[in-house]
């Protein structure tokens, strides 16, 4: 495109720069303190001065290149872009730079032109769960279920800004005073959470869910002792029987990861539409229908809800529904899809526990307007949902499956469920993480005929009374 011996001459744009990044690039491994012996943080002053060499150098690069050209994914045209960053960089008068403060200047304005500036260090570290930014200099993540602060900063909260905005406009949203709260999600599918002020007082805050490259399987559910092999052939013939299936947990349980694996078990030969607020699901079966709500415009006007992608997904020949999470009058659609012939169909809510769901969904069925009587609401319930599965992310940070429940039907006015697997917690490690036994309860489900109606015949013994799995200590 462009030769080695001079720096490229492509048509300038006028485009204005954005704020250069935080403190320099440090090295995935440092990025996060994970000792009380890690070095401190770089003072202010060197933090300013090192960005305002940023700043100019970025500003000269703009001046050679047409930034409207430029691609993250050319990484021929990233790497000759290093070398005209790193000729500006010998340029650069009063430069006492060290070869690593070079090289993370380097980095970092290579970062702000083809990335997300600050962010890509932590987003290359593939053992961070978590990026939680609370204010432009306050970053933290999480890594195994642990909050820790990093030595990544932005430089002010107009850069911040710049990268919320860089993030939602690819996705066809807005971030502003008009709109101050936004749901996104980054092209390797990791959602994304933005509040800006005046909502968030100290400045914007975005809350980042990774999804790793290689995301868990059902080999790594077991590996890490979240669910037994004998739970896992249960949910396969669950899920190849099409029985109607919630997941429910608490925030950051596991309850769309669980959802994407319970998923692989869906038939290749059958149509799934996927029905989210933001796109997170990663099906790998080949005829899937992926649809997404949108927000209302600037003017208030074009909103497509969860439940308007629901009722019209009815007309489009499913054999799945998958919704990613109930959370609203959604829910009374949901219901009635399963009630009426949509059967197979999984979708996520917000709880604490079995019972809690119920009421949950007690609660999100009253939002849809219509005046129901308590019980005609039970009655939906237990004649839709044949089984509940709970994730919870325990003391310590285990993630795992805690219960299995199945929908037995109604009783008067209660709804009857009955555990058929469940962990039973035993107490803390030496590491203080939360130990105990995965148990089958000796209750045989009800619904085992229509498993083996389906070609799924399980051994009757694994639902005996038993220990399936003791704790260990060391997992």
């Amino acid at each position: 495109m462009f030769g080695k011996s001079r720096p490229p001459t492509l048509p300038k744009a006028p485009v204005t720069p954005p704020p250069a990044t935080g403190a320099p690039r440090p090295k995935p491994p440092q990025a996060v303190k994970d000792s009380p012996a890690a070095p401190a943080k770089v003072s202010d002053e060197k933090f300013d001065q090192f960005n305002a060499m940023k700043m100019r150098i970025h500003r000269k690069l703009i001046e050679k290149l047409d930034m409207t050209a430029i691609s993250s994914e050319d990484e021929g045209l990233r790497e000759q872009v290093r070398e005209v960053v790193a000729q500006l960089c010998e340029e650069e008068e009063n430069s006492l730079l060290s070869y690593s403060e070079r090289k993370r200047l380097i980095d970092e304005v290579l970062d702000e032109t083809f990335g997300l500036g600050p962010l890509e260090v932590l987003l290359a570290d593939q053992t961070i769960s978590d990026i939680l930014i609370n204010a432009p200099r306050k970053i933290f993540v999480e890594r195994n279920g642990v909050l820790e602060e990093t030595d990544v900063r932005f430089r002010d909260n107009a850069h911040l800004m710049h990268i919320i905005d860089k993030i939602v406009s690819s996705v066809g949203r807005r971030c502003d005073e008009t709109s101050p709260m936004v749901d996104a999600r980054l092209p390797d599918g990791s959602r994304v959470n933005a509040i800006i002020p005046p909502l968030a007082i100290d400045g914007a805050c975005v809350s980042i869910r990774r999804f790793g490259a290689d995301p868990l399987t059902w080999d790594d559910y077991i590996k890490y002792q979240s669910c037994t092999t004998e739970m896992r052939d249960f949910l396969e013939a669950c899920v190849i029987a099409r029985l109607n299936i919630i997941i429910l947990g608490g925030t950051g349980s596991g309850k769309t990861t669980l959802l994407n694996n319970l998923s692989s078990f869906i038939p290749s030969n059958e149509r799934i539409v996927t029905i989210e607020d933001a796109a997170e699901l990663r099906l790998r079966q080949p005829h899937i229908v992926r649809l997404e709500s949108r927000p209302p415009n600037i003017e208030g006007k074009g909103q497509v809800s969860i439940r308007d992608l629901l009722r019209n997904s009815l007309r489009m020949r499913p054999d799945r529904i998958v919704v990613g999470e109930c959370r609203g009058a959604e829910t009374l659609d949901m219901l009635q899809a399963m009630n009426t012939g949509h059967d197979g169909s999984l979708t996520t809510i917000h709880a604490n526990s079995t019972r809690d769901a119920v009421q949950r969904v007690e609660t999100m069925v009253m939002m849809a307007g219509f005046d129901l009587p308590l019980r005609a609401i039970r009655q939906q319930f237990a004649s839709a949902i044949q089984l509940i599965i709970q994730a919870q992310r325990l003391t310590g940070g285990p993630r795992k499956i805690t219960t299995i429940t199945e929908v037995q039907g109604m009783e008067g006015d209660t709804i009857t469920m009955q555990d058929i697997f469940v962990f039973e917690r035993k107490g803390m490690s030496s590491d203080g993480k939360a130990i105990g036994d995965f148990v089958a309860t000796g209750i045989r489900p009800s619904f085992l005929d229509q498993l083996q109606a389906a070609g799924c015949n399980l051994d009757p013994s694994m639902f005996e009374r038993r220990v399936l799995l003791a704790h260990d200590a060391k997992a």
